[in-house]
């Protein structure tokens, strides 16, 4: 379908965990598979959906490389600029960052010379509770109190921002 119906999916399908709904659209399987185009589509308008009709704040964790961004699925870093670009051209007003994997304070400090402090929401450092986690199959949240406590850190500064959009 040109328009599909999406506005149940992610009550439908949508996984809860600690209060955070996750959906997962999966990749491609096998070399040659062919092009996941449709996916990309029923993907933009289940952001559509959740950014425009119903107010969530929605947070992509996405594969490396700007496809996504280049096919519209953000609806609602090459570089942190690329990105920033790109958002805008799809009408995308508020693009912020969470650097992840950093090492040390020179990691913190090449992030904030690069990413306005407003867009910065926050660093989850290199950790191999999480490393250690993923290879269990346990989620971090219940694996790292570090990362935890970096996660709500983030949560804090979202939560003012979006006080102040109030």
């Amino acid at each position: 379908k040109i328009n599909p119906k999406v506005d149940d999916i992610p009550d439908a399908y949508g996984k809860v965990c600690n209060g955070v709904k996750l959906l997962v659209l999966g990749t491609v399987e096998t070399g040659g598979a062919g092009c996941v185009c449709p996916e990309h589509v029923m993907l933009r308008r289940i952001i559509n959906n959740l950014v425009l009709h119903r107010g969530d704040v929605v947070v992509l964790d996405m594969e490396a490389g700007l496809e996504h961004m280049g096919r519209g699925t953000t609806e609602g870093v090459q570089t942190y600029k690329n990105v920033k670009r790109l958002a805008k051209d799809l009408g995308v007003k508020q693009v912020h960052v969470v650097a992840n994997k950093i090492r040390d304070e020179k990691d913190e400090e090449f992030v904030k010379t690069h990413i306005p402090a407003e867009d910065l929401l926050g660093f989850i450092h290199y950790n191999t509770e999480i490393m250690d986690a993923d290879r269990q199959g346990c989620s971090p949240y219940d694996y790292s109190k570090s990362a935890v406590d970096e996660i709500r850190k983030i949560k804090t500064t979202i939560d003012k921002i979006d006080d102040c959009d109030k």
